[in-house]
């Protein structure tokens, strides 16, 4: 992987520096920069429970050059950056960045967004939340696929289908990190007419409104996975008590100079 030093172009971005953090790295880049001037190309919204993941799973690993910016969607993460001595301008989450998204673009009808993800009828409702707020209908077309979408190919093609019927220039993929770029740069060339991917995880849950946000104070102080985790024992206990905590130690063994990507 590229150091911290190292620099390369993004679609509408210029040049941006990318800062390290373990096998993978984010840019050091603005949400103002990305909202007004990202809108082509592949984004990856960078959280801890990915970069857990990029310790495993080498196919993951191997789609992080094709990426044309990757944010730091993290708190921890960002106090990471800093206490690394590699700062980054700030956080940039897909659940902040996506409302500033559609609201800049809500008189241009170029934009227009399919929503894929969600539990049926929660992308629906997304739809409808968002349309209502930009006075006109940006999303115009919505999927639900099915838990299992990637070992079924019948349901990957009717995926497809679905984007490119649509006419959508910009899709929203919600199939949890891993996964849903994976199918992003599987499939993209199949999909010509969508120019911006968006993997942005839950953000469907939140725009449908059947998710709360944590308070602004929460996130800041880099707690919002302790909300998470009280709202949803069941579902999070692993992500955040299992999976999550080593972070903190390899990011150590990166300060110490003692840390090893695996795929190296």
């Amino acid at each position: 992987m590229a150091d911290a030093s190292n620099t390369e172009a993004a679609v509408g971005l210029g040049e941006m520096k990318r800062v390290q953090m373990l096998n993978a790295y984010v840019h050091d880049v603005s949400m103002d920069d990305i909202v007004e001037h990202f809108r082509e190309g592949v984004m990856l919204t960078l959280h801890v429970d990915m970069i857990m993941k990029l310790q495993k799973d080498r196919e993951f690993y191997d789609l992080l050059e094709q990426f044309d910016v990757i944010t730091c969607d993290s708190q921890i993460m960002y106090f990471a950056t800093k206490w690394l001595g590699t700062p980054v301008q700030e956080r940039v989450s897909g659940s902040d960045y996506f409302p500033k998204f559609y609201m800049r673009y809500a008189n241009d009808p170029s934009m227009t967004v399919f929503l894929c993800g969600g539990k049926p009828g929660v992308a629906d409702l997304a739809a409808k939340n968002i349309n209502e707020k930009v006075g006109r209908e940006m999303v115009i077309g919505t999927d639900s696929p099915s838990f299992h979408f990637d070992s079924d190919p019948a349901e990957i093609e009717r995926m497809i289908a679905a984007i490119n019927d649509s006419g959508a220039t910009v899709c929203l993929v919600g199939l949890a990190g891993g996964r849903q770029e994976k199918f992003i740069m599987k499939y993209r060339d199949r999909m010509p007419g969508v120019k911006l991917w968006l993997p942005l995880g839950g953000t469907i849950d939140y725009e449908s409104g059947t998710f709360d946000r944590p308070p602004v104070w929460i996130t800041e102080w880099g707690f919002e996975w302790l909300y998470r985790l009280i709202k949803e024992p069941r579902a999070r206990f692993h992500r955040y008590v299992v999976h999550e905590p080593p972070f903190l130690w390899a990011v150590l063994k990166q300060k110490l100079g003692r840390y090893k990507d695996p795929f190296a």
